[in-house]
């Protein structure tokens, strides 16, 4: 317990509001737990053991959000089938191309393209519909995203893309969005503990940090509950215009 006690209480406050908002953002918008809680865990972590332990509060503060749409994915389990089954295909595809691409300009790319999509749409009045079924997409959504999971942790961002533009209630679009991230980060999860990146001080900073996340990822389900479907789909475009920001400001500062 020492390991982690003796960096003292700057460690212990930026530990803890990393775990706070990374678990809130969770629990309102079912993503984006790394992204926030990133910003604030690669001061006192390196890189590896930062991710490792941000996978792991995505799955474990994702279950909560899992729950609350239980019904709504057993409505219709094919949907979500759709997507996950691809992307599960994807992960081992995206973790292999890691030896030839370049994770960095990976997610500048991505970075751009969730700005320059989330901004479009956030200034505009009436947001995008596609309303016809399109089961083939849907297949070659999950896949990438998978790919992306496996590449760079960035399973969510075409899902989260694709999905906005579908005119379904925010309970029919979260019970894809978030099992598909939970699942796809939870074998995430497995690969990081099979290259050791669980040892006992991340364990002992999970620790720490999970119950801050669990408690603040239930605010967020609170306000999650709280939204119309519309305003629901606003968010997912805003969180895609933010996404973007986070993600190019880590890339390049």
């Amino acid at each position: 317990m020492s390991a982690v006690f003796d960096l003292g209480p700057s460690f212990l406050m930026l530990l803890a509001a990393g775990a706070a908002a990374g678990g809130f953002i969770n629990g309102l918008a079912g993503f984006g737990t790394a992204l926030f809680a990133l910003g604030f865990w690669l001061q006192i972590m390196t890189p590896v053991e930062a991710v490792a332990i941000a996978v792991v509060m995505s799955v474990l503060s994702g279950l909560q959000g899992v729950w609350i749409v239980r019904h709504s994915m057993l409505e219709n389990p094919r949907r979500l089938a759709r997507f996950l089954l691809p992307a599960i295909f994807g992960i081992p595809l995206g973790v292999a191309l890691l030896t030839v691409l370049d994770a960095r300009s990976l997610k500048i790319f991505i970075g751009a393209f969730l700005l320059l999509y989330g901004g479009f749409f956030t200034l505009r009045r009436s947001l995008p519909k596609f309303e016809r079924p399109a089961p083939v997409i849907e297949g070659v959504i999950g896949f990438f995203g998978g790919i992306l999971g496996g590449a760079a942790s960035l399973s969510g961002s075409l899902p989260t893309m694709y999905l906005s533009m579908r005119p379904w209630t925010k309970s029919e679009t979260r019970a894809v969005l978030q099992p598909f991230n939970v699942t796809v980060l939870a074998l995430t999860t497995g690969a990081f503990a099979l290259q050791g990146a669980y040892d006992a001080q991340a364990l002992l900073r999970i620790m720490v940090a999970l119950p801050v996340t669990m408690v603040f990822a239930q605010v967020g389900i609170m306000v999650f509950k709280r939204l119309s479907d519309g305003q629901f789909r606003r968010l997912l475009i805003a969180m895609m215009f933010l996404s973007g920001l986070v993600l190019l400001a880590r890339e390049f500062l």
